[in-house]
């Protein structure tokens, strides 16, 4: 399926590549820093990047799909929108739920935002994270040249991976042009279910059922019900169903999570990611909490310090982002030193003239 087949999708379709690169290399003879943005709808998470905008919107269009090989292309300024669009109408999907905390107007996420910000939904734990589904980039590096990195099928991988670095890096190593992303064919079944319970019984529970062959894709808990998605054959989604019990309930619910409109997250309170071990029982945490990714991801609300929120989630093996813009200077968990080595390496390697983004995870970076 190509980009013309797909005309009625996609508003415009435009190759700005020369127009973005021309734009580096100008950055790299001024030694200009760039702050690179698609819509901006994640301009919350991370540190404040000076710089001159580069906007990526007008480089978009999807490039080419092909629903029997399960892979699209598409150009990084492209609507998040738009691809999903192109991949429900052949009944496929992109399985790692990317959130676009966006209108879906003007400000909709684009494509490139999605790869450079890494971020999954409720789906992750079970199908993977967006870098697992990149197959290929094209990239414009800090030595001013646009390359190609990966390819189209999942093979085509030797060596350093450096598509897979872009997945989750905020557009620190390099301008993002074009993505090839692995997609699959939509579940033929869904369905979703509540049950009463409290914190430590649904952690326990979803530590055994995550031994056994259940068709879970998503699982929350307010800390007071646990709610399940069931995916998969009608036969296996209707016995486990039978199986937990519960009540249904509107499938809604998983992109409210996902966008964060529940009212959990309308309150005025910072708010944190949590991530941690899948085996991580309950934690006492200052504030309010919604576990998410059947208790390795967990949201909360509180007025609690970065450094006591993050000396418990640390001693529990995990680490803690600030999703609230401007409350910490390092809104990221803060690098263990022979790490953040590595990463001013990687980031010297990639983008020697320090232009990308600087500063937006790290102020070292």
């Amino acid at each position: 399926m190509d980009a013309q087949r797909l005309s009625p999708l996609v508003a415009q379709d435009r190759d700005a590549s020369d127009a973005l690169l021309e734009q580096v290399n100008q950055a790299i003879q001024l030694a200009l820093p760039l702050r690179i943005q698609g819509a901006n709808s994640k301009a919350f998470l991370g540190r404040e990047v000076a710089g001159e905008v580069l906007d990526t919107r007008a480089h978009c269009g999807i490039v080419s799909y092909d629903p029997t090989e399960l892979v699209i292309t598409a150009r990084a300024g492209t609507p998040l929108s738009v691809l999903n669009a192109a991949l429900e109408q052949a009944g496929q999907m992109l399985p790692c739920e990317p959130p676009t905390y966006s209108d879906g107007g003007a400000g909709d996420a684009t494509v490139g935002g999605m790869v450079a910000a890494g971020l999954s939904g409720p789906r992750r734990p079970w199908s993977g994270s967006v870098r697992d589904f990149v197959l290929g980039t094209r990239v414009i590096t800090g030595l001013g040249k646009h390359l190609r990195f990966g390819g189209e099928v999942m093979k085509n991988v030797a060596g350093y991976d450096v598509s897979r670095l872009m997945a989750g890096s905020f557009g620190c190593l390099g301008l993002i042009t074009e993505v090839s992303l692995k997609v699959l064919p939509r579940p033929r079944l869904c369905t979703s279910i509540a049950l009463e319970m409290d914190s430590t019984t649904a952690l326990a529970r979803l530590a055994q059922w995550g031994q056994e062959p259940l068709p879970i894709s998503a699982a929350s808990h307010d800390g007071r019900v646990l709610r399940l998605r069931l995916e998969g054959g009608e036969g296996s989604v209707a016995a486990a169903h039978d199986r937990l019990g519960g009540e249904s309930i509107d499938p809604a619910y998983w992109r409210a999570l996902n966008e964060h409109r529940l009212d959990f997250f309308t309150d005025g309170r910072p708010l944190w990611r949590l991530s941690l071990p899948v085996s991580t029982g309950a934690l006492n945490l200052p504030g309010d909490q919604l576990i998410d990714w059947a208790g390795a991801q967990r949201w909360l609300k509180s007025d609690a310090s970065a450094s006591e929120i993050r000396r418990i989630v640390s001693a529990a093996g995990g680490h803690a982002t600030c999703y609230s813009h401007g409350l910490d200077d390092s809104p990221f968990h803060p690098l263990a030193t022979p790490l953040l080595r590595y990463h001013r390496q990687l980031k010297a390697q990639l983008d020697p003239h320090g232009i990308f983004n600087p500063g937006r995870m790290y102020a070292e970076i």
